[in-house]
C-alpha cells in the first residue's frame, strides 16, 4: 500500500511529546512490512535545507493570502520518505506551537500542513490508498479531502485520523472559518462548529473515513462525558469506525539486555545485575543504599509534573507512606507547584527522597532498570509509554487502570499478573497500591515471577503496526465496494 502520513511532529526532526515517537516508529515499522510511506511535516528551525534535497514547491490560495513552500525530503530506507514544507513565515520559529506564548496564527499554520500534505503527495505524484493524519494539526484534511480533492489523483484515497489525546483539538474563533475559506454550511454542531467556534480535531472526527486511538481502553473512554473533553458525543456516533491501537515500544533503544546508558546489562533469565544498577541509581542520586543483606524497595516517577499525571495523588500519598521502609526517585519538571511539592517533600526526608527537576535520558535509562518500582497514578493516560518501558526492565508498574495502563498492566492478583492496579482516584486508593507493591517486594520469589513476566510481554511496533494495517486494509475494502 502508499500510505500518506502527516504529522507536525516527526521524531528526530522535531519533538515536543509522544506524537513524534510515532510518527517515525509506525511509519518504520510499516516499510518493514512492506508499504510504501511518505510522511508529511513541517521543516522547522531545527532542520536543516543542506541536509534535504530540494523536491519541488507546492502555492496554497487561502482568502488570507497565498501562500508557498519549497518542499524537501529525505529517503529514512527505501520505502520510507520524508517530505519537510519549507515556509519561514510558519514554521521557522522558536517553538512549534508556542514561544512564550501559544502562536495566534496557529489556524493558518496548520491549515497550511493540512492541505500541504495533500498537495506535497500530488507533486510528488505519490497517489496514496490511505491518508494517515494525526491529531488537531493534520484533521482539516480529512475535510479538504471530502470537499476539493474528488476527481483528482487523490481521489481513491481513503483518510484515517489518530486522537492521541481528545484534550487538545485546535479551538479556534470561528472568524477563522472565513480566513481559511471552510464553508459555513458546516459551522454547525453536526460539522466543525464547537460552543460557537471552529474545532480541528472535530473536523477531522467527522469527515475522516476511520478514527484510531491509541489504546483499547481510550477508545471507549472519549465516548464518556468524563474524558471525551466535549466530543464523546460525537465519537459515540462513530463507535464503529473507531479502534484502540496501543502504541509500541522500540525494543532497540529500550532493552536492559543491549542499553548502552547502562553500565551492567540484565534479562528476565537472569536479574542479578538489577540490584547493581539499583545502587548506582541511589549513589547517583544521593541516597545511601543499605548494606547487604537488607533490602529497601526503590520507587520511581519519571514524568511531566502535572495534573494528568496523577501528580496531585502522589504528593497527598506520599506523607503517609514514608514511614514505611522505601526510597522514592523523582525525575521530571512541569507545573512549578508541583515542582516545589517534592522538593519540599525532600527536604524533610532527605534520607528517602530524591528529586531531580529537569529531563535526562541517560538517567531515564537508569530510573527504569534500577528501579523495583514505578509509579504512574495518571488521572487519564491515552496510552503511556513508560509502563511499557518499566515491563521490559523488570520494574513493577504501580498504575491506575485508566487508558493505556489499563490495557497494559495485569493486575498481580490475577495469575498472568505484571504489575499493581487501582481504580478509584484517590489518594488512599493509590497509597493501598503501594502498600501492595510493599507485600510483593517482601516476597522476592513472587516479585521475580511478576518481573519476568512483565519483561516477557511484547508491546513491539510490529505488533501495532500489524493492527493499523489490518485497518487500512478493511478501508481498501470499504471504498472498493462504494466505488
Amino acid at each position: 500500500m502508499k500510505i500518506l502520513f502527516a504529522s507536525s511532529e516527526v521524531e528526530p526532526f522535531s519533538k515536543t511529546g509522544g506524537l513524534a515517537d510515532v510518527s517515525h516508529a509506525l511509519p518504520t515499522a510499516l516499510a518493514s512490512r512492506g508499504h510504501q510511506l511518505l510522511v508529511v511535516t513541517p521543516q522547522y528551525r531545527s532542520v536543516k535545507s543542506a541536509d534535504l534535497k530540494r523536491l519541488g514547491e507546492i502555492r496554497l490560495r487561502f482568502p488570507f493570502g497565498e501562500e508557498s513552500a519549497v518542499v524537501r525530503g529525505t529517503n529514512l530506507s527505501n520505502r520510507h520518505r520524508v517530505a519537510f514544507l519549507d515556509h519561514p513565515g510558519f514554521y521557522a520559529r522558536d517553538g512549534i506551537y508556542r514561544g512564550t506564548k501559544e502562536y495566534t496564527d496557529n489556524h493558518r499554520r496548520f491549515a497550511f500542513l493540512s492541505i500541504g500534505a495533500l498537495a506535497v503527495a500530488q507533486v510528488l505524484q505519490f497517489n496514496p490508498e490511505i491518508i494517515h493524519l494525526n491529531d488537531w494539526q493534520t484533521a482539516l484534511a480529512a475535510l479538504a479531502l471530502d470537499r476539493g480533492y474528488r476527481g483528482t489523483s487523490l481521489d481513491k484515497a481513503s483518510s484515517l485520523l489518530t486522537i492521541h489525546n481528545v484534550a487538545y483539538q485546535g479551538v479556534f474563533p470561528k472568524a477563522a472559518m472565513s480566513e481559511l475559506g471552510l464553508p459555513w454550511e458546516l459551522f454547525k454542531p453536526e460539522g466543525v462548529e464547537f460552543y460557537d467556534q471552529v474545532n480541528f480535531l472535530k473536523a477531522g472526527i467527522v469527515f475522516s473515513d476511520a478514527l484510531t486511538t491509541v489504546s483499547p481502553r481510550y477508545a471507549q473512554e472519549i465516548q464518556t462525558p468524563e474524558l471525551g473533553f466535549g466530543l464523546d458525543t460525537i465519537l459515540s456516533r462513530r463507535r464503529e469506525d473507531l479502534y484502540g491501537i496501543l502504541n509500541g515500544v522500540d525494543y532497540r533503544e529500550w532493552n536492559p539486555g543491549t542499553d548502552p546508558f547502562l553500565r551492567y546489562h540484565f534479562r528476565a533469565s537472569d536479574l542479578s545485575h538489577k540490584e547493581q544498577l539499583k545502587r548506582e541509581l541511589l549513589r547517583r542520586l544521593g541516597l545511601a543504599a543499605p548494606p547487604p543483606p537488607a533490602r529497601i524497595p526503590v520507587f520511581a516517577i519519571v514524568s511531566r509534573l502535572v495534573s494528568q499525571k496523577g501528580i496531585d495523588l502522589v504528593l497527598q500519598a506520599l506523607p503517609w507512606i514514608l514511614e514505611s521502609e522505601l526510597y522514592v526517585v523523582v525525575l521530571g519538571s512541569g507545573d512549578r507547584t508541583f515542582e516545589q511539592g517534592f522538593l519540599q517533600l525532600r527536604d524533610r526526608w532527605p534520607e528517602k527522597i530524591a528529586v531531580k527537576i529537569g529531563f535526562d535520558a541517560k538517567l531515564a535509562h537508569l530510573f527504569e532498570a534500577g528501579s523495583d518500582f514505578f509509579l504512574m497514578p495518571s488521572r487519564y493516560e491515552p496510552c503511556g509509554l513508560n509502563q511499557m518501558y518499566s515491563l521490559r526492565y523488570g520494574t513493577v508498574p504501580v498504575v491506575r487502570a485508566t487508558g493505556g495502563l489499563d490495557d497494559t498492566v495485569a493486575d498481580i492478583a490475577s495469575p498472568n499478573g505484571t504489575g499493581v492496579k487501582f481504580a478509584p482516584y484517590t489518594a488512599s486508593a493509590l497509597a493501598a497500591a503501594i502498600h501492595r507493591a510493599l507485600d510483593l517486594y517482601a516476597d522476592p520469589a513472587r516479585l521475580d515471577e511478576v518481573r519476568r513476566r512483565g519483561m516477557k510481554a511484547d508491546h513491539s511496533w510490529a505488533v501495532s503496526a500489524q493492527r493499523y494495517e489490518e485497518v487500512y486494509q478493511s478501508l481498501r475494502r470499504r471504498s472498493g465496494d462504494n466505488g
